[in-house]
């Protein structure tokens, strides 16, 4: 694997059984992401980003290729350290923002912590400074019903955030804001990649596509380059 790819994909192929027929959902896909990079997958609804997705966040696995992730063999791992690495690795960020709604702000920010084996105290420690710096610091007792959209995904921003994830992985995350939170968050990702995170955007929007740093398509299955 080359030292500054973060992901590093090899013919990729994905199949499902649908009745009778076999869906080949991705072709041969070849995928490298570079340290620092902010990339951004797009493709129309059924051209196979949301599979992409899912391989790419360890929620699915290849029928066939190779997928390395910050020097793990992910192609190779058993489903025990397809979780370890979902929760080390890669901080999602989704469009519907998938908070807990009886827990506040803080606790849902801590969640992956805690599923370290961190204590609350020492979670909440661990995530002051983010928290700061999302602005969310007079929002922490919250419940998400409380926020607004932008603000709620900026918790998830947040949550994504806290365990230092080798890749933020980003589902459509400006699909349910307005156009001014929407712009927000982009406002956001600009600054988070500056900062030097990883951040790899599925997205069908041009207009949000147009915000990272390199753009690549995904039609019927197969990825081009721009």
């Amino acid at each position: 694997m080359d030292q500054n790819h973060i992901i590093e994909m090899r013919n990729i192929d994905k199949f499902y059984q649908i009745g009778n027929s076999q869906l080949h959902a991705l072709k041969s896909v070849s995928l490298d992401v570079d340290e620092g990079e902010f990339l951004a997958i797009l493709g129309p609804s059924g051209s196979g980003k949301s599979t992409l997705m899912n391989i790419i966040g360890c929620m699915d696995h290849a029928d066939g290729g190779t997928y390395v992730l910050d020097g793990i063999e992910v192609h190779k791992a058993k489903e025990k350290q397809l979780t370890q690495i979902r929760n080390e690795k890669i901080g999602f960020i989704f469009q519907k923002y998938h908070l807990i709604p009886t827990y506040n702000v803080v606790q849902n920010i801590v969640m992956p912590l805690l599923m370290r084996g961190m204590t609350l105290d020492e979670a909440e420690e661990e995530s002051e400074g983010i928290i700061e710096m999302l602005g969310l610091t007079d929002r922490v007792h919250h419940k998400p019903r409380e926020l607004s959209g932008g603000q709620q995904q900026r918790v998830a921003i947040a949550r994504a955030l806290v365990g230092e994830p080798a890749i933020l992985l980003a589902d459509e995350p400006t699909g349910a804001l307005d156009q001014a939170s929407g712009k927000e968050v982009l406002k956001l990702f600009h600054r988070l990649n500056e900062m030097g995170n990883t951040i790899v955007m599925i997205t069908h929007d041009l207009g949000v596509a147009e915000n990272a740093k390199r753009i690549v398509r995904i039609i019927d299955g197969e990825l081009h380059n721009e």
